[in-house]
């Protein structure tokens, strides 16, 4: 669990008790004859972690940054065992596939882009939420049924960041037709990402918005490549200069 996500964590915790309580896991989990230990690790909250890797060398007590591969996690992962490392959001959505059956799953969405996805929209949004939609939903019917819309109206819409902000900018014009799933956000040369949709009106001012962006990441670089590392701080320079604004982070 991420630091900033304390009450998730205990909340977790208190399910991980219940679920030792009722025998489903812990000596002969379901009397299955297996053992099955959960546990919770509380980290320091680094972006940097969501890169599997870079998790596996914080829960082993080092410092997150990621591994070369190979080898992968699936040979060589914690402490040397073979890892699988798991998304929340699969392992969110795991128990309904199992009670519904993965033909259910697959009939959202269209071919290649199937099942269900959880995408959170803020920004400049009336109501600005998360919400678990099926694949390929067009983004403007996404923003207007789940969050009440674009603030002042869709022709005030500027452009999207659809898939978290490592994902380039689609503008208005993309934004009326293209559906929020892999291959039509590849299309529209950006990308589905985390699928966090972070809409801007036309007050936004673009170059201030990277900028926050860029400084964001130069906060979380692990330092481990000098890419990401000079760059971002080259970069963030570049851009307070074009916009001749101070640093607010």
């Amino acid at each position: 669990h991420r630091s900033e996500f304390y009450n998730e964590s205990s909340n977790t915790q208190v399910a991980i008790n219940e679920a030792y309580a009722a025998g489903l896991i812990g000596k002969n989990a379901c009397g299955s004859g297996y053992d099955f230990d959960v546990f919770v690790m509380r980290g320091a909250g680094a972006y940097i972690c969501g890169e599997e890797t870079a998790l596996i060398e914080s829960l082993e007590g080092k410092q997150g940054k990621p591994r070369l591969k190979p080898p992968f996690p699936a040979d060589i992962g914690v402490f040397g065992c073979p890892t699988t490392v798991a998304n929340v959001e699969t392992v969110a959505v795991a128990p309904a596939i199992c009670r519904r059956g993965g033909a259910w799953f697959a009939s959202f969405g269209r071919e290649r882009n199937a099942g269900t996805k959880l995408f959170n929209i803020s920004g400049h949004v009336n109501t600005p939420c998360t919400v678990e939609e099926e694949m390929s939903i067009p983004l403007r019917e996404l923003i207007d049924r789940h969050a009440g819309g674009v603030r002042g109206g869709w022709d005030n819409l500027l452009g999207v960041i659809p898939g978290g902000s490592s994902t380039p900018i689609i503008p208005r014009s993309v934004c009326d037709d293209v559906m929020m799933d892999f291959d039509d956000l590849v299309r529209a040369e950006s990308a589905l990402g985390t699928a966090a949709v972070i809409v801007m009106d036309k007050s936004t001012d673009v170059i201030r918005a990277i900028a926050r962006l860029v400084e964001f990441y130069k906060h979380e670089s692990c330092g481990q490549c000098t890419p990401c590392r000079e760059g971002k701080e080259l970069l963030h320079t570049h851009l307070l200069l074009q916009h001749k604004t101070p640093s607010h982070f």
